[in-house]
């Protein structure tokens, strides 16, 4: 019997494995062997998103591990996201629809707004998109996404990216709560306020970059290379990786570590078995730089971007 993540149980009744795969930067074939790995190893949430260009291959993956018995549709929790081409109004429901499409699902477990800033919509294969950035409201992006979970389509919606007071906006005039805020988070950016703000409003975190993409030729970040980070790590005969998964599991988030490697999936998959001590959880908060890896800085001069505020 494989083990599986626990769960942690969202706004709307929804349940969520509390570790999942990211794919950022998995590209095609990688994301494809990646997602199949994951699921072999245990992992039942995956996280993809337009933008990606990976949603064919992640679908290709579960699809197979439905048809080989592994698994069943409703024991995975895919998450993807709308991508900022795609905010008209107008447009929102053709662009979930795609990602439908090329995930070859019948629903979304979670469907998520990128950030709350719109692109100049060009055609569907510019996923990217290009910094001319539109003035179309999340809100009314966000109205179009709720009709999605009324159409059955999509379980959950939420954001990805935003801020407390855009979260507290899509709050104070939505039909339908977010049931998750998807961030950087890892012990150089705790996030410790938007945190506990989220909390208070029936949001859980997710964490993308939970290891802040490590540099080994710069011995970058501390958490993972540093000697007390090794110490921690020798303590309770894990990696430095496992031991920041595990402290951020410890502190409600949910982590969604990325690697194309088996051995590093499934490692960053062994953190149910031990804990930390609060002794230790308080010296993985001392790793708190404020430093963003991903500060989406091309659109700061934006009306909606999330990171001029202090969270």
């Amino acid at each position: 019997m494989t083990n599986l993540a626990p769960k942690i149980k969202l706004s709307n009744g929804q349940e969520m494995p509390v570790l999942g795969l990211g794919t950022w930067k998995s590209f095609e074939s990688e994301a494809y062997q990646s997602t199949k790995n994951a699921i072999d190893i245990g992992y039942r949430h995956i996280d993809t998103a337009f933008v990606y260009e990976n949603e064919q291959e992640v679908g290709q993956a579960v699809r197979e591990k439905i048809a080989e018995g592994v698994i069943k549709r409703e024991e995975i929790f895919i998450t993807t996201k709308l991508g900022g081409i795609h905010h008209d109004p107008e447009l929102v429901e053709r662009a979930f629809r795609l990602s439908l499409s090329n995930l070859g699902l019948e629903y979304i477990d979670l469907y998520l707004m990128h950030l709350p800033i719109g692109q100049k919509f060009h055609n569907d294969s510019n996923v990217h998109g290009t910094l001319e950035l539109t003035e179309v409201d999340y809100l009314d992006t966000w109205r179009e996404m709720e009709k999605l979970v009324d159409l059955g389509l999509a379980r959950g919606i939420g954001l990805s990216n935003f801020n407390a007071a855009q979260t507290e906006r899509v709050l104070a005039n939505c039909r339908i709560k977010p049931v998750v805020n998807q961030v950087e988070c890892h012990p150089g950016f705790q996030q410790q306020k938007l945190r506990e703000h989220a909390k208070q409003h029936g949001l859980v975190i997710c964490a993308y970059c939970p290891l802040a993409r490590p540099q080994p030729a710069r011995q970058w970040p501390a958490f993972i290379y540093d000697e007390q980070a090794q110490q921690l790590a020798k303590k309770y005969g894990r990696s430095t990786a496992q031991i920041c998964l595990r402290y951020l599991i410890q502190i409600g988030v949910v982590p969604l570590p990325k690697s194309s490697n088996k051995t590093r999936i499934e490692e960053n998959f062994k953190v149910f078995d031990f804990e930390l001590s609060a002794e230790d959880v308080r010296a993985m908060e001392g790793y708190q730089t404020g430093q963003r890896t991903v500060p989406f800085s091309g659109m700061s001069g934006h009306k909606y971007y999330p990171f001029n505020d202090e969270f």
